[in-house]
C-alpha cells in the first residue's frame, strides 16, 4: 500500500489511525532517509495507541518504553555498530513479547527482524510532503492494512 500525505497534519493523522489498528505484540519496522519523518510518524503512533508521554528518539539509549493501550517498545538502531548489540540488550525479549514495537532504521537489522513484521517506508516529498509505503510481512497485522484501506 502507497499513501501520500501532503502535510505534517495529514502525516500525524496517518499515524494515528495506525495506531489505533495495532494489536498486541505488532512489530512495525520503519525506515527511511534523515528527516523522512520517522520519529514524527512514531509519536503520531504512539497516540494513536494513547501513549500520553513525550515520544523522543532513543538514539543513544537503543530503547524507549511506554505505557498506552499497549506497552510500546521504541528502538532507534540507528548507532548500532552490529547485531550482536541488539541480542545485549534483549532484544528478543522486547520484539518477541505482547508490547507493541516499533524500530527506526530496521534495515539495519534486517537479519534479525521478526518474519511476522509491518514495514514502513518514508519518503520525504516536496515541502511537508511523505510518500508512505506500508506492506505486511508473514502474518503480520493485515488487517491494518483494510482499516488503512477506509
Amino acid at each position: 500500500m502507497k499513501i501520500i500525505t501532503n502535510s505534517l497534519k495529514e502525516t500525524e493523522k496517518l499515524g494515528e489511525k495506525i495506531g489505533k489498528s495495532l494489536k498486541s505484540g505488532d512489530v512495525l519496522c520503519l525506515d527511511g532517509d534523515l528527516g523522512a519523518g520517522k520519529t514524527t510518524l512514531t509519536q503520531s503512533i504512539a497516540k494513536g495507541l494513547d501513549v500520553d508521554d513525550y515520544v523522543t528518539s532513543p538514539t543513544f539509549t537503543i530503547v524507549n518504553e511506554y505505557e498506552g493501550r499497549f506497552h510500546v517498545n521504541h528502538f532507534d538502531v540507528y548507532r548500532i555498530a552490529d547485531v550482536d548489540e541488539m541480542y545485549d540488550i534483549g532484544y528478543e525479549e522486547y520484539v518477541y513479547s505482547d508490547s507493541v514495537t516499533i524500530i527506526e532504521w530496521a534495515s539495519m537489522i534486517d537479519e534479525i527482524l521478526p518474519e511476522d513484521r509491518v514495514e514502513i517506508k518514508i519518503n520525504k516529498l516536496q515541502d511537508d510532503g511523505r510518500e508512505i509505503k506500508i506492506e505486511v510481512k508473514g502474518k503480520g497485522n493485515k488487517e491494518l492494512i483494510k482499516e488503512l484501506d477506509k
